[in-house]
């Protein structure tokens, strides 16, 4: 051995051991690992980052001979990997507070719906259509974890985040980041999309009274053992994490006060609710000896409860347990400011009020004064004395408006001075630095007063004897007396307090005010003119909510003209929000004015300017359509669109959302010759709303015949297959192995699948909606794969009946998009039959029998006026009536079953018979014998009705 491999060997034989950190794969090969592991003080690597790493493996993609990536395979490695993740979150308890620190949000996403996967929730259904009452205890849990989480990651979404800049090194990193971010983005936008729904989900849990169990490693082990009976295992009190009723309700309170809270500043009335559902936190907490799974900030709770109670005027000033700055807002609210200039005085002391706070309630008043309100003057004065003193005792420099006020003061002010002095300082106690620091104070008093007597007021007051000593109050009285000989009597006097003109700053700030809240074209370019000439900036950024299209801001930040740019980009803003708001007048003048400025200079602005009034006309109609007119939109607006559609694009900035209004305002008019034949293919090509307008118009001009309309309805299904595809992302690590895969939306799809859902919902047309109804049943029912229970519609012949790559398509977002679709479809015409016969059957196949029954009936209903007629057979088919059969016996209404029966055009007599046989029937029973007429059930019936009639009197006294 060489000496320097010797001196190796000495220095690594000299360092203490660290044992390896366990590889993920172990945990695969000894099932006790992980819970060793876990059962450690310190485990290395931490549960957090086992849940990522469990996942990241789960997830990592294949590779086929062909050398193609393939979508993790749904093997016995990969299910084991997730099961142990999910029992990792088991072990910490699915605390929501840990697993958001250490998670992101995809991981934390992908970690839930495993949770929801393996807990039994119905795929493709709705949380919000779930009764929470009927399913299993764990279930029912697991879609309350998830839908805490949801808003939850809303709210804190909404908090600023500090954006960290990667260093030369990480420049590599900086894709990887990027989708990061856009699949946190997506996953945010979703969770926003359905925050409505997963607070209903989170209210309605509010109403269970029964103690809840969650998933603990032992009932996962159950369900690794045996998925068919192990979540009904966990109904048992034996089994599962049990969490009362309290401790639930307590901490949903929380989540639904935090989402309440954050909605708060668009909405006044979410004030309230927040402040409710704190209230009940509170109570609910002051229950429990000790919180084992309630886990939430009571500091946060505290403050938010304050400021709830800010905000809805529910503070009292005499309630003791208000904190600080509860109490002054409470003061200010009542307009008790006697006593808030108490509390300032006694905060001198106490110093529990930060300064900032002290300050702004000063600013507060004089804003008000400002305004024109009357006797607040004075309460300024004392806020602005009281503030002085604080400075001064702990050494700040005295504000410029304390010095204003020593201009020209009046007795009573000076005196007031000293009383604020006095009670600020606690002789007996006061350190010898504080009372030096008051020294300073009231000499810098004396040499601020010009008034001889009123110095003399200081002088002879008993703090100012107390405190100075003999030699130093003689010194400052001979000073005193020299500067009142040496007075200037002829110099111009000073200015009070409020005289002091306002500085071109203040005017600035008055008029950039004015600006945001005016909607006048005119007065918005006079106030413009007026600031540029106090100050040359970009005026256009002066409110942060005034939003530009991306696709125009180069253009108008191109104008050479400051005055010009500012003026055009701010009239576009304002208008743009104010069709946001419906406010269509002002949107005309707005644009109207600005259409004439830009037709001066810039033939490309002008264009766009005539695109977004044509943008607007569209919206007003739709509006008017919506609010219940029927009026046909003008031939001048229908050339507009015409001529929009067909516009030769030479670079000029055109935004998707013209192009996707002015095609659904087409469609809903029944423009389909056009769409089919006259729009330009390089429009076509170019905007994904046109494309698919065109094969939307195409499919529906070519209907009801089958045979024709299958070429353009085969490009419609593949676009739209396309959309509801995902793909697999995958990284490669620094060592080349592929780690965490990540699902996303497929790239090939002409959209993305939310914007596509969007588009839809902006179609009213009957026979386009009933096209997309049809195809997305067509696809529901091949990526479902049950022929048994198929959901119909109408013209599911022109569609393809199979599917070329199963594996890329998203079935969940297959089966959310149907229902939404059906949904909205029936909000615009709720007496559709066969919308109605649709909905029915997804409710059927996901057995939420109950609501499908519902629709089954509402459908006869309509087709029936109420049941007065007979109902045609094309609506109560046999495959119709066997389903209602089937709900009603799911529902246990034996009786109902049999009266159906009869309807069949062959007499279900077995199916009749063993409902009649039933004797637990949730039903009326006797009160449906009058509707029975079929002679056999009868005569089947007739003596089962004398038995029970014998029976009956033989139990009489």
């Amino acid at each position: 051995m060489s000496a320097e491999a010797a001196d190796r060997v000495a220095v690594s034989g000299s360092r203490p051991s660290t044992p390896p950190q366990t590889s993920w794969f172990e945990f695969l090969l000894d099932e006790m690992l992980l819970e060793n592991h876990l059962q450690k003080s310190h485990p290395d690597p931490v549960p957090v980052q086992l849940v990522i790493q469990f996942l990241e493996q789960a997830a990592k993609p294949s590779v086929n001979e062909q050398n193609q990536v393939q979508p993790p395979a749904d093997n016995r490695r990969n299910r084991t990997l997730k099961l142990l993740a999910l029992k990792v979150a088991a072990h910490l308890k699915w605390d929501l507070d840990v697993l958001e620190k250490g998670l992101t949000i995809p991981v934390l996403n992908m970690l839930l719906n495993e949770l929801l996967c393996v807990s039994k929730v119905p795929p493709g259904v709705k949380h919000v259509d779930l009764d929470l009452s009927t399913l299993p205890p764990t279930t029912a849990m697991a879609v309350i974890i998830y839908n805490r989480w949801a808003i939850r990651t809303i709210v804190l979404s909404s908090f600023p985040e500090k954006q960290t800049k990667p260093g030369p090194h990480q420049m590599n990193m900086l894709n990887v980041v990027q989708q990061e971010k856009e699949l946190t983005e997506n996953i945010l936008s979703v969770l926003k999309e359905q925050a409505a729904d997963s607070i209903m989900v989170l209210e309605g849990s509010l109403g269970l009274k029964k103690d809840f169990y969650i998933h603990t490693l032992r009932t996962l082990d159950l369900l690794a053992a045996d998925p068919s009976t192990a979540n009904g295992e966990t109904e048992s009190s034996t089994a599962g994490l049990r969490i009362s009723a309290d401790e639930l309700h307590c901490q949903v309170h929380y989540d639904l006060g935090g989402i309440f809270f954050q909605q708060g500043c668009s909405d006044q009335l979410a004030y309230e609710k927040a402040r409710e559902h704190f209230q009940q936190t509170r109570e609910l907490l002051l229950k429990f000896d000790l919180t084992l799974h309630v886990h939430l900030d009571e500091k946060r709770l505290a403050g938010y409860w304050n400021a709830c109670r800010a905000l809805t005027g529910a503070l009292d000033p005499s309630d003791t347990q208000l904190n600080p700055y509860g109490q002054i807002n409470s003061l200010i609210r009542t307009h008790n400011y006697q006593a808030l200039v108490e509390a300032f005085i006694k905060d001198n002391v106490s110093l529990s009020l930060p300064n900032h706070l002290r300050q702004s309630v000063l600013r507060e008043f004089l804003h008000k004064v400002q305004q024109g309100e009357r006797g607040l003057d004075e309460v300024c004065h004392k806020l602005c004395v009281c503030n002085a003193v604080r400075d001064a005792l702990q050494g700040e420099v005295l504000s410029v408006r304390f010095h204003q006020l020593l201009h020209k003061p009046r007795k009573h002010v000076v005196d007031f001075m000293l009383e604020v002095c006095t009670r600020s300082l606690d002789k007996d106690r006061s350190s010898e630095t504080s009372k030096r620091k008051m020294v300073i104070f009231l000499k810098t008093l004396c040499e601020s007063l010009a008034e001889p007597h009123l110095v003399f007021v200081v002088t002879a007051h008993k703090l100012f004897t107390e405190l100075l000593k003999e030699e130093d109050r003689k010194i400052l009285v001979e000073q005193m007396r020299k500067r009142s000989a040496t007075v200037n009597l002829c110099a111009k006097p000073l200015p009070s307090f409020y005289d002091i003109p306002a500085a071109a700053s203040v005017n600035i700030g008055q008029l950039e005010q004015q600006l945001i809240l005016c909607l006048d074209a005119r007065r918005i370019r006079q106030i413009l003119i007026e600031l540029h000439s106090m100050a040359e900036r970009p005026f256009w950024r002066v409110n942060n909510k005034w939003e530009v299209p991306p696709d125009y801001i180069n253009v108008i930040l191109n104008i050479k003209d400051n005055l010009t740019k500012d003026l055009v980009y701010i009239l576009m803003a304002k208008g743009l929000h104010c069709i946001t708001v419906k406010d269509f007048a002002h949107t005309r003048q707005l644009f109207s004015a600005c259409l004439e400025l830009v037709t001066e200079f810039s033939p490309k602005l002008r264009q766009v300017m005539l695109n977004e009034m044509l943008l607007l006309e569209v919206r007003a109609h739709e509006t008017g359509v919506a609010e219940g007119s029927n009026v046909r939109p003008p031939p001048d607006l229908v050339s507009r669109v015409r001529g929009y559609l067909e516009m030769r694009i030479h670079d000029l900035p055109l935004r998707q959302i013209v192009g996707e209004e002015c095609v659904a305002f087409m469609l809903n008019w029944r423009e389909n010759e056009y769409l089919t034949l006259q729009v330009p293919q390089q429009l076509v090509m170019n905007n994904p709303y046109i494309k698919l307008g065109q094969l939307l118009a195409s499919t529906c001009k070519e209907l009801p015949g089958p045979k024709e309309s299958r070429r353009t309805a085969k490009e419609l299904w593949e676009v739209v297959v396309q959309i509801c595809s995902v793909s697999n992302q995958h990284k490669r690590n620094s060592d080349g192995r592929v780690s965490l895969i990540k699902q996303r939306e497929s790239s090939m799809g002409i959209l993305q699948r939310s914007r596509f859902i969007t588009f839809i919902k902006k179609l009213r047309e009957p026979l386009v909606l009933t096209t997309l109804i049809s195809l997305f049943v067509r696809f529901h029912s091949i990526v479902r794969d049950d022929i048994v229970n198929e959901v119909t519609a109408e013209y599911l012949a022109i569609w393809p009946s199979t599917l070329a790559n199963m594996q890329a398509v998203d079935v969940e977002a297959v089966a959310v998009t149907v229902k939404e679709l059906v949904t909205y479809a029936l909000t615009l015409n709720p007496n559709n039959q066969s919308w109605l016969i649709t909905q029915a059957d997804i409710y059927f196949v996901t057995n939420q029998y109950s609501a499908a029954l519902h629709f089954y009936l509402q459908a006869g209903a309509v087709c029936s006026d109420f049941f007065t007629k007979a109902v045609a057979p094309d609506v109560y088919t046999d495959q119709v009536l066997k389903r209602m059969i089937k709900c009603c016996s799911m529902l246990n209404c034996h009786t109902q079953v049999a009266v159906l029966c009869q309807f069949l055009r062959e007499v279900d007599y077995m199916t009749a018979f063993k409902a009649l046989q039933e004797q637990n029937s949730h039903d009326a029973m006797d009160s449906f014998y009058d509707y029975i007429w079929d002679v056999t059930i009868l005569e089947y019936l007739t003596p089962m009705c004398l038995l029970e009639s014998l029976e009956a009197q033989s139990t009489k006294p």
